[in-house]
């Protein structure tokens, strides 16, 4: 309670600050969110938009996107333990496999798993150049899936001139991790190839607390291939690749231990592999830009214990899209497309075709109205139609009110339409999408000298049909509801040039039909996160993250605080050191019910830039 006393006293702080600031400086850059499919200005999207840059990334030193992820105010991050371990993400309480994610344009939701979820234990940062998290039902958007919301990724494209780095670290728990990156760039053509391994003794999964001393390794190599040919000013065509091949160990179900995990000798062995071709193009003097694409993306999965083989997963998705974006005079554009995707897994393939229209209006110079709507027709489970509404008005530079509501859905699996047990002769045929409404409403205040920024959201979502495992039909029913309210906080400022202050918090009362707080979503968190910039060599994060305690199947986690410390110092411009100390303080605690995490433990490494 006292962290949550502080986070909210900062907070107000912050507020403050922002209000009195000089009002004579430049007003923040501009930052457009490319997740919305109209580019539009941050200012102008109307949604509750989080984006972590590249820059961001690397302020805060971490190796993995779920750790940046676990930033953003609103976002839940649940490990079975670290390194490797499976980590799932969820928006203002929705199911982790209500997210849907996206890689450069590409859908990478797991089709071989029971709900279809995406598991980001393996999405190393070293490729990405930014994230967008898009809060809120967005299936007029994207389609299925993205009911909670959706988290967008863009790897780092080739640019102009020739250049790369390369680097390696090493630290506690016989950690190494090293890689490296080279591309090129014209007129014409450009390439960028990118490699990463990360090897680690790691540390029990099952939480060493419980008795639990066998150490689980990781290992995982991601190699990272973009290239493009510019046919001329207008027309582009582009691929992009992304594979990780990565070795998991992890511990076996032991009955009656906490969590019902302990020490045993197991361990997954996954492949991932997301590409896409894409060709751009305008037309009518570059009033009209047009998207081709066809994106592929797969998994395969084999389990072992005690190193003879278990059992597997695969499946992959076939993606193919084109979408329209007409510009019109006044700042006015329409957007519109349409997709279709198969899913295949070794329990059958299923197809969907969308067909969708966005448009941006500018009712007024400071007036931005969004509306969208959205036709999908599964081949199972017939037509689903979904809308989308956003407003952003900005009265002055400096202020930006918002408010959006929009629906989702989400198709039941391959897995949720073919099992049955305990009795049934067959699937359940009366399964339904799960669907969702859902809207947020929020004001956002920039300082004039453009040193800070505060930003305030309320929101509410309604699922229905929510598919869970039923006994008394021996498989998958649409028997659950569940609702989510809260708000999200997040302020920054810059005392000076080369010091800043962020803080993000989140208040989230997630229910299901019962009442009972849905597992894994903690009430309160947030953190707070101090940037150090000098003129000089040296630069640096200090960041404390607050979790709230959170009910987990038949028992509830405690809340925790936990304080890593990043820094870099520039040799020179080809040559940087940097460091990190993860869970400074040694906090011991779980994010998911007896899987344990690592207690203080540092990082050093080096970068050489060419």
């Amino acid at each position: 309670m006292n962290s949550l006393r502080y986070l909210v006293g900062l907070a107000g702080l912050i507020a403050v600050s922002c209000a009195h600031a000089a009002d004579d400086a430049d007003v923040r850059e501009t930052i457009t969110v490319y997740g919305t499919r109209l580019g539009q200005p941050l200012t102008e999207a109307g949604s509750s938009v989080a984006v972590i840059t590249a820059e961001d990334i690397e302020a805060l030193g971490v190796d993995y996107a779920v750790d940046a992820l676990a930033r953003v105010p609103g976002v839940t991050v649940n490990q079975n333990g670290t390194f490797g371990g499976i980590a799932s993400v969820r928006i203002r309480g929705a199911a982790s496999e209500q997210t849907l994610v996206l890689v450069d344009g590409v859908v990478t939701n797991d089709p071989s798993s029971p709900g279809g979820g995406f598991n980001f234990a393996t999405l190393d940062v070293a490729n990405i150049e930014r994230i967008e998290v898009l809060k809120g039902p967005q299936s007029t958007l994207w389609g299925s899936d993205a009911i909670g919301g959706v988290v967008n990724i863009v790897t780092k494209q080739p640019q102009p001139g020739f250049g790369g780095n390369v680097y390696a670290e090493a630290g506690t728990y016989g950690t190494l991790r090293g890689g490296g990156e080279v591309a090129f760039g014209d007129e014409r053509y450009d390439l960028r190839l990118a490699a990463v391994r990360h090897e680690t003794d790691g540390i029990s999964k099952a939480d060493a607390a419980n008795g639990n001393d066998e150490n689980d390794a990781y290992a995982a190599t991601t190699v990272d291939l973009g290239a493009g040919v510019q046919f001329s000013e207008t027309v582009r065509l582009a691929l992009n690749v992304l594979h990780t091949d990565a070795d998991s160990e992890f511990d076996s179900f032991v009955f009656g231990a906490q969590g019902n995990v302990g020490d045993g000798d197991e361990l997954a062995k996954s492949q991932e592999l997301v590409a896409d071709l894409s060709l751009s193009f305008a037309l009518f003097d570059g009033a009209l830009d047009n998207l081709l694409l066809a994106g592929y993306s797969d998994i395969e999965r084999d389990n072992y214990t005690g190193g003879a083989f278990a059992y597997g997963s695969e499946g992959d998705r076939r993606q193919y899209r084109y979408q329209g974006t007409l510009a019109f005079d006044g700042g006015h554009a329409l957007a519109f497309g349409a997709e279709h995707e198969t899913v295949s897994t070794p329990d059958g393939e299923a197809s969907i075709d969308g067909l969708f229209a966005l448009v941006e209006w500018q009712a007024l110079d400071a007036l931005t109205l969004t509306a969208g709507l959205r036709r999908d027709d599964h081949e199972t489970f017939g037509g689903e139609t979904t809308g989308r509404l956003a407003a952003a008005w900005n009265p002055a530079d400096t202020l930006t009110f918002r408010a959006s509501w929009g629906q989702g859905f989400k198709a039941p699996t391959l897995f949720q339409t073919t099992y049955f047990c305990c009795g049934a002769t067959q699937p359940n045929p009366d399964l339904r999408p799960e669907t969702a409404d859902g809207w947020d409403a929020g004001i956002d205040v920039r300082t004039p000298d453009g040193r800070g920024e505060f930003g305030f959201t309320v929101f509410d979502r309604d699922t229905e049909n929510l598919i869970t495992f039923d006994f008394a039909v021996g498989g998958y029913s649409n028997i659950a509801i569940a609702t989510s309210s809260g708000v999200e906080l997040s302020a920054s400022y810059a005392l000076n040039d080369w010091f800043g202050v962020g803080l993000d918090y989140a208040y989230i009362d997630a229910e299901d039909g019962n009442g009972d707080p849905l597992i894994r979503v903690p009430e309160h968190s947030g953190d707070i996160t101090l940037l150090l910039d000098p003129a000089g060599p040296f630069s640096g994060s200090v960041a404390i993250r607050y979790n709230g305690e959170e009910q987990d199947s038949a028992d509830v986690l405690d809340a925790w605080t936990r304080v890593d410390v990043a820094g870099r110092y520039r040799l020179s411009e080809a040559i940087e050191l940097f460091a990190r100390i993860e869970n400074l303080f040694d906090e011991e605690y779980q994010q998911v019910l007896g899987y344990g995490t690592p207690g203080l433990s540092g990082y050093l490494g080096a970068r050489f830039r060419f």
